[in-house]
């Protein structure tokens, strides 16, 4: 099998960014599959929900083993974003992905774009915003809140590939602003890896996945977060969410406009 260079680099740069700040794996990938690859916009996001999934693998096992998972909440969300995601996978098997179909994919991906280029943007004040609705999200709402969350990340993720990172992280924050950022982070990966495989599960039913490209794009993509993880040392966090933010919007932009 002869490599697409172009898919390696593609999958290097793509992780050395989620090195970098974080994010950004699905909200990039998604968009370059269809504009670089010119893969349809169904199999674009089934691709990436594997891509997604298989390289925070190693991420969730390593959060798990220096105890930064709170599973209660990994717990409630899954309760909410497993039969979400199930739902919203059934409806795309009756209905089928055609034109009409493409074009709510398209809407549904250039939101969850934007809404992750908000989140990204207004990163460092998520926590105060957190403090203040505590008045309102008592102990007893809290866990009912969570799942409902989950269930909102199971239908955009499903629809979109994106959300399961920064959104799912920016909805722990708000819910519980008094967790540990290293517990906050691994709860959102762990969450993140079932709901990424069985959305991934779901669009692979459908046709929707290009493996000999998914292999070549991990290939690029684990050297690439090693390297991001590297600089983030160098790098200012405000240089790279600014950057970050700018691509999101663009690829809003460019995805809304094939709507």
């Amino acid at each position: 099998m002869e490599l697409d260079w172009t898919a390696v680099a593609a999958g290097a740069g793509v992780g050395t960014i989620v090195g970098l700040t974080g994010v950004g794996g699905g909200s990039l990938m998604t968009p370059l599959l269809i504009s670089v690859f010119h893969l349809d916009k169904a199999v674009a996001i089934g691709t990436d929900l594997w891509f997604a999934g298989l390289t925070k693998v190693s991420g969730s096992v390593a959060h798990h083993r220096e105890d930064h998972v709170d599973y209660h909440i990994v717990k409630k969300l899954l309760l909410g974003s497993i039969p979400a995601s199930i739902l919203t996978m059934v409806v795309m098997h009756v209905e089928g992905v055609q034109k009409s179909g493409q074009s709510t994919l398209a809407f549904a991906l250039g939101i969850a774009l934007l809404l992750t280029a908000v989140t990204v943007a207004f990163r460092p004040v998520w926590h105060k915003v957190g403090i203040w609705l505590e008045r309102w999200i008592t102990r007893e709402r809290r866990p009912y809140l969570t799942v409902l969350c989950g269930a909102i990340l199971g239908v955009l993720v499903s629809l979109s590939s994106i959300g399961a990172g920064a959104l799912g992280a920016t909805m722990i924050l708000l819910l519980y602003p008094r967790l540990d950022m290293k517990r906050l982070v691994g709860s959102d990966i762990a969450h993140a890896v079932p709901l990424t495989i069985v959305a991934g599960i779901g669009h692979a039913s459908l046709g929707n996945v290009e493996w000999l490209l998914l292999i070549e794009l991990l290939i690029g993509s684990l050297p690439g977060i090693w390297l991001g993880a590297k600089l983030t040392k160098h790098l200012p966090e405000t240089i790279t969410r600014f950057a970050l933010c700018v691509c999101l919007v663009l690829a809003a932009k460019k995805v809304l406009m094939t709507a």
